[in-house]
């Protein structure tokens, strides 16, 4: 694989600042854009924006759901936590 100058530099650069191969620091870049991108390394999931929109709607309805069911305890969460672990 050919690299431009400014690339291999920056390559270069940060594997120097992170004490690790150029290689490592080149993958690890790679899968963080990849993990935060739409693509399915495994080709198990539908990336279409059809397929992700129905997702989308499919979360904001549990989100819905939950938001709708009634609060039980409304003391804030350290107190519940507190009062858990007094006992």
């Amino acid at each position: 694989m050919d690299l431009s100058p400014e690339t291999a530099a920056l390559a270069r650069r940060l594997a120097d600042a992170r004490r690790l191969p150029v290689d490592t620091v080149v993958r690890d870049a790679l899968a963080a854009v990849e993990e935060r991108s739409l693509i399915d390394p495994d080709g198990k999931r539908d990336v279409s924006p059809e397929a992700i929109a129905a997702r989308k709607a499919s979360i904001r309805e549990i989100v819905a759901e939950l938001a709708s069911m009634p609060v039980l305890d409304p003391r804030p969460v350290q107190q519940i936590v507190d009062d858990i672990n007094a006992v």
